[in-house]
């Protein structure tokens, strides 16, 4: 097929030869095999019976969002370590000077620079679930590494190598939600996995607390990295055995529901997975308008994420709170994340459809007038300041269903990795700068992170109706070539023609079937 730009001089001559798609995309005969069966038994969607579709999709939620979510748990727990081990006695213990614990925050996201765009090439080489599955393994390790760690120079190192192999987790995350569930199912289930986002603020308050208890040989925050790191490498070697590498590999499925979970992913027409990387759909990302405001949306949404982060636990210790008091007020922060991202899924569950974006910018609100009311505060109004800081978490809701517009408007495996890849390399060039806004000087108020905060807050509002305003140009446009693709005979609207451009390893630009959700 001559891959060519949908928009300019499209060549459809073997869309209708479902076969020659498959053959290209598959490399394993029993995939394929599965596939041709799939698509003989179910040609079109009306031949799934929604009932059994329902008890599919309830299945495929109790098999894979609970292994997301822990995922998501310990992935979050293991970057509040550093802020938990600020209250613990670390910044005394290596004694860090000026901007050095700034740069702990930071250089973290310096390996996940590095190695995010690389990663995701790596993983779709790979099967993806044992490639995820050994980076958990390693960064818990490492995570146990920093326990015996005795100056600057080497947490630095350590921090480094972590957020390398922490770089592929969050598209791994993004690639299993569009590998298992439709478009319009997506957001939901990132809502659910990335929920755990909280759990781990709370959760992290619990562990921290629990830790803040042990009175052994060694210090607290030493004790943080040890235990922390020893759960990521089990919670690692679990998932290895646990977690799926393709809709044909899933286990406790029978082969019946493993052809209806393929054929059902026919409506998304995002096309599947596949192990050869096209450098084509490389270049297409890399000239898309839109892949570089996803990236700014990672960039302005992880400057108050990477703060907050590491900040914390330092903010509320600030407001007049102990050690342990400011580890338990991490709690209801973590529950309040969760609460948010459950609204935020509800809310978009319940409004019409291609409303994402604007509920999206109404959870941007809260978060703005948090950090304004946080601001504007009298110094000693240390309850009102607290709920202030509890409301910043809303800005979660927001990120979390926005996640859902890149995996179900990017179109093609290769495409797809590299725009997931360049989202979150927006998001570690944010998390590098966010924790230099709060300056040492300004503690405990740190009137400039807040202020950051706000700031790319207000910008992420506006860049909500950027993305509604393209996504419904992007469409009209695209209602042009299938009118033009139709009279002239190239486009049809049988179901062996959708099955071919669902099947098929097309871009969002090239698939003249494909529409955009806002």
């Amino acid at each position: 097929m001559d891959h060519k730009d949908a928009s300019s001089n499209v060549e459809l001559s073997d869309c209708t030869h479902v076969e020659q798609a498959l053959n290209q995309c598959l490399a394993s005969d029993a995939d394929l095999d599965m596939y041709r069966e799939a698509l003989e038994q179910y040609p079109n969607d009306d031949s799934i019976d929604k009932e059994a579709e329902k008890h599919l999709r309830h299945k495929i939620d109790r098999r894979i969002l609970p292994l997301l979510g822990i995922c998501y748990f310990f992935y979050y727990v293991d970057k509040t370590t550093l802020s938990y081990a600020a209250i613990f006695g670390i910044k005394e213990d290596l004694h860090l000077q000026a901007t050095e614990y700034s740069w702990l925050s930071s250089v973290f996201y310096f390996g996940w620079l590095v190695w995010s765009i690389p990663s995701n090439l790596i993983m779709q080489r790979t099967p993806p679930a044992w490639y995820l599955s050994i980076n958990i393994f390693l960064w818990g390790a490492l995570l146990m590494c920093q326990t015996a760690t005795g100056s600057f120079t080497v947490l630095v190192v350590l921090r480094v190598l972590s957020g390398a192999f922490e770089a592929i987790a969050d598209p791994a995350f993004m690639l299993f939600t569009s590998m298992f569930y439709k478009r319009e199912e997506q957001p939901s289930r990132i809502a659910a996995w990335y929920a755990w986002n909280g759990i781990g603020v709370a959760g992290g308050g619990l562990i921290g607390y629990g830790i803040g208890q042990i009175r052994g040989s060694l210090s607290s925050w030493r004790y943080e990295f040890l235990i922390v790191g020893a759960l990521c490498t089990s919670w690692g070697i679990a998932l290895f055995i646990l977690l799926p590498n393709s809709p044909t590999k899933i286990r406790g499925f029978t082969h019946q529901e493993k052809l209806m979970l393929i054929a059902r992913m026919r409506s998304s027409q995002t096309g599947i997975q596949s192990n050869k990387v096209e450098w084509y759909q490389i270049r297409e990302a890399l000239v898309d308008y839109k892949t570089w405001l996803f990236m700014l949306m990672g960039f302005v949404s992880a400057v108050p994420n990477g703060g907050i982060s590491n900040f914390s636990t330092l903010v509320i210790q600030g407001l007049g709170f102990d050690t342990l008091g400011t580890a338990l007020l991490g709690i209801p922060q973590g529950v309040l994340v969760v609460i948010w991202i459950g609204l935020g899924a509800v809310a978009n569950h319940y409004m019409p459809p291609n409303s994402r974006t604007l509920v999206c910018a109404a959870f941007m609100i809260p978060t703005m007038a948090g950090a304004l009311g946080f601001l504007l505060a009298p110094p000693d109004a240390y309850v009102g300041r607290l709920i202030c800081f509890y409301l910043t978490g809303s800005y979660q809701a927001s990120f979390v269903i926005c996640l859902s517009l890149v995996t179900s408007n990017t179109g093609g495996h290769s495409k797809r990795m590299i725009v997931s890849g360049i989202i979150w390399f927006g998001s570690c060039v944010g998390s590098i700068a966010s924790p230099f806004f709060y300056k040492t000087s300004q503690a405990p108020s740190y009137q400039l992170g807040i202020g950051s905060l706000l700031v790319t807050n207000v910008i992420e509002f506006f860049l909500f109706f950027v993305f509604r305003f393209a996504f419904k140009w992007e469409n009209r446009r695209k209602e042009k070539i299938r009118s033009a693709l139709r009279e002239s005979g190239s486009l049809g609207d049988d179901s062996e023609a959708l099955n071919a451009t669902a099947f098929q390893n097309l871009t969002d630009k090239e698939n003249p079937n494909f529409v955009y959700c806002y």
